[in-house]
Formats: structure tokens, C-alpha cells, sequence
């Protein structure tokens, strides 16, 4: 899929990008488009808006699944045009985005990528302004859009957008497909049931697009699902003092790293 559209339903495309598995999706209706998320940096964003426009000339609109620069940070290049989030993303934004920004750019410079770390140091950070507290169903070109927040888990902010009528919900970093999930801002002991409200839109045949990696059916999800109730059990079992860490490290269904990481967001207010 790098590097090329693919139609995973009817008039709705997923491209994905080799720099962080990043997917992100195009919804074409009659007279209007939905961009769900908008890459990492202005450059970024700006070749994903050039590839857009190869398959629409019509007005897009900006939907954004969460607050992480891999997936907000792209949208200049888009304006003038409504941008959609959850109220939490842009309070993150503001209050982090900087600090995000500077970080990042930081270590892809230490990694010797220092092309990237000027792009990322350079983006204007652009703030969402519709804001979604838990739920609202814009029309895009006249397609029916629900946007829903089902709590806090990858994030404290993230942003489901199913198009019913093409049975395809972007889940944004929510699922993963390719990694285990990232917990570095996460809520774990929250996390399993928000993607049990991306399972109750995704029915049978649906197309649940990650945040990364390529589209997943719904037996995947609810494969992901209990693994990361699995180690939502392991962060209670440990705070309550009965298991230790190591003990979590073992039985836990991922890496090491991911597992700790967990356990110290699991404290997380």
C-alpha cells in the first residue's frame, strides 16, 4: 500500500506511508471530501494534500484522530478548511504541542535525520476548530459521517470516524496492525473499552482502519481487544500488590518495553 491509494470501500481510501506504518484516509462524497489525519510535519502534510488533490478537487474537510504529531501535525497545508477533534486534542495542542514539537525534532535528529527534524521543527502547529465532546455526524458532500469518543485509551483524546454507509471506522492509534500498541500517553486501565466501542461499529465485513499498519477485519480488533484487557488486568493485579512487575513482564501477550510502560501509565491520573 506505501505509497498509493487503495479503496477499501465504496469512495473511501487508505494510503499508507513506510515512515512510522503511518495509514491515514481519504472519504469522497458528492461535492466534498474528508481527510482523516494529516501527517507528521508541513511537508508531509503537503504531499499527502498533492496526492488528494490527484484524486478530488473537490473541498476537503480535516478530521483528526488524536493529538500525536505523526498524525496532527500535517495540517497547514490544508487550510482554509473545518478540522475536526475531540475538545482534548486541541487542549493538548496548546498546552503540549510545542514541547512535542521540539522533542521530536530532537530525536530525529539524534538518529542522523536531520531533513525530518527541520521539517518537524518548522510546522506551524494548527489548532482544530470543531470540536467534538462525544459525538457528532457532520455531512461531507452529503455522506454521513459519525464522529464518536469513546473514552480515554491510546490517548486522552481519541477521535473514532466511522462512514456507515461504506461500513469502514477509522480507529485512528486505538488498534494497531504490525506493532504492539503504543502506551507511551496512555490510560490502559481505560483502553479495552473504547475499542469496545469501535467493535460495536464495526459489524461483520467491516473495515476497521489502524492508525498504523494496513486495514484489519473485525475478528483482528477483537483479537488486539483482549490482549490489551489482558494487560489492563496485569496493571490492576500489579498496583494492587498482587504480582510483580517481572510476573507482568512474563505472562504479558507483549515486548517487555511496552509492558512497563503500560505499568507506569496504569498510575497515570
Amino acid at each position: 500500500m506505501e505509497g498509493r491509494w487503495v479503496e477499501v470501500a465504496d469512495r473511501v481510501l487508505v494510503r499508507r506511508y513506510a515512515e512510522l506504518d503511518l495509514s491515514v484516509g481519504l472519504v469522497l462524497g458528492d461535492g466534498g471530501c474528508l481527510v482523516v489525519d494529516t501527517r507528521g510535519d508541513e511537508r508531509q502534510g503537503a504531499e499527502l494534500a498533492a496526492e488528494v488533490r490527484r484524486i478530488t478537487r473537490d473541498p476537503w474537510t480535516v478530521a483528526i484522530t488524536h493529538s500525536h504529531f505523526d498524525h496532527s501535525f500535517g495540517t497547514r497545508p490544508f487550510l482554509e478548511c473545518p478540522v475536526w477533534a475531540h475538545e482534548g486534542c486541541r487542549s493538548d495542542l496548546v498546552e503540549d504541542g510545542a514541547g512535542t514539537r521540539d522533542a521530536w525534532a530532537r530525536r530525529y535528529r539524534e538518529e542522523g535525520r536531520a531533513d525530518i527534524a527541520d521539517d518537524i521543527a518548522s510546522t506551524e502547529i494548527v489548532l482544530p476548530d470543531h470540536l467534538v465532546a462525544d459525538r457528532a455526524e457532520p455531512a461531507v458532500g452529503g455522506r454521513r459521517v459519525v464522529m464518536t469518543y469513546f473514552g480515554r485509551g491510546h490517548s486522552g483524546n481519541d477521535l473514532v470516524i466511522h462512514v456507515p454507509d461504506a461500513g469502514v471506522v477509522f480507529a485512528g492509534d486505538l488498534v494497531e496492525n504490525g506493532a504492539p500498541p503504543a502506551y507511551g500517553d496512555a490510560y490502559p486501565l481505560e483502553w479495552p473499552a473504547a475499542v469496545d466501542g469501535v467493535l460495536g461499529l464495526a459489524g461483520e465485513g467491516a473495515v476497521v482502519v489502524p492508525g498504523h499498519g494496513d486495514p484489519m477485519d473485525r475478528g483482528s480488533v477483537v483479537a488486539q481487544r483482549d490482549e490489551i484487557a489482558t494487560v489492563a488486568g496485569l496493571c490492576e493485579e500489579v498496583a494492587a500488590g498482587r504480582m510483580s512487575v517481572r510476573e507482568a513482564v512474563r505472562l504479558s501477550p507483549y515486548p517487555e518495553d511496552t509492558t512497563r510502560t503500560a505499568l507506569r501509565r496504569s498510575a497515570a491520573p
